[in-house]
């Protein structure tokens, strides 16, 4: 014969459970033990209806009979429950929980789309707080500044500043230029202790003083000369 009568070689399933998080062999067992507490059930039920009708008839040589008879029922009843659930168990494992191998994975495709969507939204929802506190600090330092500032008066007087400061600017430059005679004045003055006039400061002091007011004054009269000693002397005195 030229076809081989060898069984084809089996592929390992692909469990629709393993990618739902389950096992199924231990769906399965969970319903065999189901249909094995049932089939006890009615064993335990049927023993007690057995032993009720033989307390109310008083046949009492019964009961071996009744055991035998229990333990060949419940046997048989284990029995069948046993082949139909292996035939059963085989079943689910190729048909129901498996997986075609020409499937398309379109539900993976959709899974991994979906977890990435949900890591974007984490890592967008991470920056926000991130950002969210650092706004937050920005907005306390903010704060703090403004209140220090709140201390200050209004800046409705500060908008004329720009003005006074150009006037006086204006006004300085129309000034006279200093004389050597006043700055030479102011130069001695210089040299005076701290808190005290130039004629405060003694006897010659206050001569310096004198002459270079004497001195400023014959200048800014121009007339034709410096004073007379004499009037120089008078003036000091009556100064």
């Amino acid at each position: 014969m030229g076809t081989s009568d060898a069984p084809p070689a089996l592929i390992p399933p692909q469990l629709l459970t393993e990618a739902l998080g389950f096992s199924p062999q231990l769906l399965l067992d969970d319903i065999i033990n189901v249909a094995n507490h049932a089939v006890q059930d009615g064993v335990n039920g049927t023993e007690d209806f057995l032993q009720q009708r033989i307390s109310q008839q008083g046949d009492m040589e019964s009961t071996q009979e009744i055991e035998q008879g229990l333990v060949a029922f419940q046997t048989l009843l284990e029995f069948h429950t046993d082949v139909a659930f292996d035939f059963f168990e085989a079943w689910s494992l190729r048909n129901i929980f498996a997986v075609s191998a020409d499937l398309p994975l379109e539900l993976m495709d959709e899974v991994e789309r979906l977890r990435n969507a949900v890591e974007n939204r984490r890592r967008i929802k991470r920056q926000l707080i991130r950002a969210n506190h650092q706004k937050s600090a920005e907005l306390r330092r903010a704060r703090k500044l403004f209140d220090k500032l709140a201390e200050y008066e209004s800046t409705a007087a500060a908008k004329s500043l720009p003005a006074a400061v150009l006037e006086m600017q204006k006004s300085v430059s129309t000034l006279p230029e200093l004389k050597p005679a006043t700055i030479a004045a102011l130069a001695k003055l210089r040299h005076t202790e701290a808190g005290k006039r130039q004629w405060e400061t003694g006897r010659a002091g206050y001569i310096n003083w004198a002459v270079s007011q004497l001195m400023v004054k014959a200048k800014e009269e121009g007339g034709g000369g410096a004073p007379t000693g004499r009037r120089q002397r008078r003036d000091v005195q009556e100064g």
